[in-house]
């Protein structure tokens, strides 16, 4: 398949920014995949050592990829601990 594309690029030169763009947005999905499956608190890996990796999330600590106008560092926790 990457000859095929080797070839078609030589043959067709306009074709390189189309394999260009598809390939960074499919490396920035594959990425953001990894980041969800390692760092968000609702994945649990180790179900015997960290049963309920939410509970441990501190309420200052951001998990979110992106917050708009939210100030992590202000908040207070009003729930019970677990």
């Amino acid at each position: 398949m990457l000859r095929t594309m080797i070839s078609q690029s030589k043959k067709h030169p306009s074709l390189i920014p189309l394999f260009i763009f598809i390939g960074t947005g499919a490396l920035g999905a594959g990425l953001y995949l990894a980041r969800l499956a390692l760092r968000n608190p609702d994945v649990s890996w180790d179900r015997k050592n960290n049963p309920e990796p939410w509970n441990k999330m501190n309420p200052t600590s951001q998990y979110k990829f992106y917050a708009v106008n939210m100030d992590y560092s202000k908040l207070k926790k009003n729930g019970p601990d677990f």
